[in-house]
């Protein structure tokens, strides 16, 4: 009997994000994987996490400079490669953000925004533990309890012209999009690999779509 060939997670590097980390916490949950940087690498993929920590802007301009824009296009949009945005990379993935007037890949109906709120009642950028509103059942979340807490850091959030993209919630001044799935395109605004084990089941869900 044939014995089917492992899928491994490849884990995108563009030059923004602590991808050994991302590695690690795959390493912890018996997931496969590594870190990539070739456009050749992307179009052989069979999954993908594109991380990222930094400027949108700038990490667009970087992505497009090394060729990883357009091969990421082809392995999203045309090979239907499951792809997890994480942070960064998240926003990544929507149409337009407001961190550089910069557009994104455009795979999903939703936009990033600058938190802003009135007489600096919160701080900015976002940093530190929350739940998350589970709003749809999904392979990611499978096993998750509720009161569950998730790491989060940053200064733009995402909102979705989609309701039924949205796969969570989380409140920080306003209701944000903290993950949503749009066919094979996945996002979290929190990062899953300093989410202890929470963190961790979401990723081996990944691995195992």
């Amino acid at each position: 009997m044939m014995r089917m060939l492992e899928q491994v997670v490849d884990i995108v590097d563009y030059g923004m994000g602590n991808l050994r980390s991302v590695q690690k916490a795959f390493e912890r949950t018996g997931t496969s994987s590594k870190i990539i940087s070739s456009p050749d690498e992307v179009l052989d993929s069979q999954k993908l996490i594109l991380p990222g920590v930094g400027h949108f802007a700038s990490a667009m301009e970087v992505l497009r400079a090394r060729g990883l824009f357009e091969a990421l296009n082809q392995a999203v949009l045309i090979r239907k490669v499951p792809i997890l945005g994480i942070c960064l990379g998240m926003q990544l993935m929507t149409q337009f953000s407001e961190e550089g007037d910069a557009r994104g890949f455009g795979w999903i109906r939703a936009w990033t925004r600058k938190f802003s709120f009135a007489q600096n009642t919160l701080r900015i950028p976002h940093i530190g533990w929350n739940r998350l509103a589970v709003k749809k059942d999904g392979s990611l979340f499978k096993g998750i309890k509720q009161d569950d807490f998730y790491y989060f850091v940053h200064s733009y959030y995402i909102a979705c012209d989609e309701q039924g993209d949205i796969l969570a919630e989380t409140s920080y001044g306003n209701t944000f999009v903290s993950a949503f799935q749009h066919e094979n395109v996945y996002g979290c605004q929190f990062h899953p690999e300093k989410s202890h084990e929470a963190g961790l089941k979401i990723l081996k869900n990944f691995g195992e779509l």
